[in-house]
């Protein structure tokens, strides 16, 4: 059985296509077709059927996923044997929301990449919920998100930090846009967000709906600094970790908004799925994760 299969075939679950598999390979996209075809013989078994457009895992693909992550690990194991860790190698795959990865993560990526300068980084900005799920079907080595809940029992997690959350507008925003705290309201403020289904967003969309908070729109941008950025310049508010906005709202260009919300915090923790064994680079980021975030 070759070893390449088996990492096509986690490559493809990561990626979530033959295509983009194909394409981090740098493959053919018939070749990885083949070297699954040739890896359902061998098992004889079929791991992938198509669903309209889409090849999708089957039951059996999903039951000899942990096997196959058990081979990948021991190879993995047996490379790095007897290695220090500036001479260890290898990929270490992790997942964050871009508001931690942005504004939090800088110095303990510099620090990795000091001590174990041989094992590529591969780093994703995705929701919450999504690296959830990547935890689960092993996508990502570690996820680094806030705490959103519904791990079950195959994801260890751990805390790390909380963190305030902050309602912040322009300091020009008329007098009236600025309550919100008086219930049964329509507001002409526009609410600026760049994931509707972030996990702190969704905490102010559940206390508008308790306060009866009509607002006017809703206007979703690509990243975070253009959310700042465009609440500087008055185009509406945002509801943000208050990490993300200290800088603005100590210099004036942005202010706080009260808000009845009872529990205006969020906590971040690390998660990994149970089976999978800590390497020492994923421990070396843990740790550096607990001492420095």
């Amino acid at each position: 059985m070759e070893l390449k299969y088996l990492n096509t075939f986690k490559i493809i679950l990561e990626t979530g296509s033959f295509q983009k598999a194909a394409e981090y390979l740098n493959y053919a996209q018939s070749t990885v077709t083949f070297q699954i075809q040739q890896l359902e013989q061998e098992l004889s078994v079929k791991l992938f059927e198509k669903i309209g457009r889409k090849m999708i895992i089957t039951q059996a693909g999903k039951d000899v996923l942990p096997y196959i992550d058990a081979i990948l690990q021991s190879v993995q194991q047996l490379e790095n044997y007897g290695k220090d860790m500036q001479q260890i190698t290898g990929t270490l795959k992790i997942s964050m929301p871009e508001t931690l990865l942005t504004y939090r993560m800088q110095p303990i990526l510099r620090a990795f990449r000091q001590q174990a300068p041989g094992v590529k980084l591969s780093v994703q900005a995705l929701n919450c919920y999504t690296i959830r799920n990547q935890i689960v079907n092993g996508g990502a080595d570690i996820g680094i998100h806030y705490d959103v809940g519904g791990y079950g029992s195959t994801i260890m997690i751990e805390k790390l930090a909380t963190f305030p959350l902050a309602l912040v507008a322009c300091p020009a925003l008329g007098k009236q846009d600025c309550d919100f705290i008086k219930t049964k309201q329509r507001k002409s403020v526009c609410l600026i967000t760049n994931d509707r289904e972030s996990i702190f967003q969704k905490m102010f969309d559940n206390y508008l709906k308790e306060q009866d908070i009509v607002i006017d729109g809703i206007m979703e941008l690509g990243s975070i600094e253009a959310i700042k950025r465009s609440v500087v310049s008055n185009l509406g508010i945002a509801y943000l970790p208050q990490y993300v906005v200290e800088e603005e709202l100590e210099n004036g260009t942005l202010k706080e908004l009260k808000t009845g919300i009872s529990d205006k915090k969020i906590t971040a923790i690390c998660s990994y799925h149970k089976n999978k064994w800590i390497t020492p680079a994923m421990g070396l980021f843990i740790r550096l994760l607990k001492e420095n975030l």
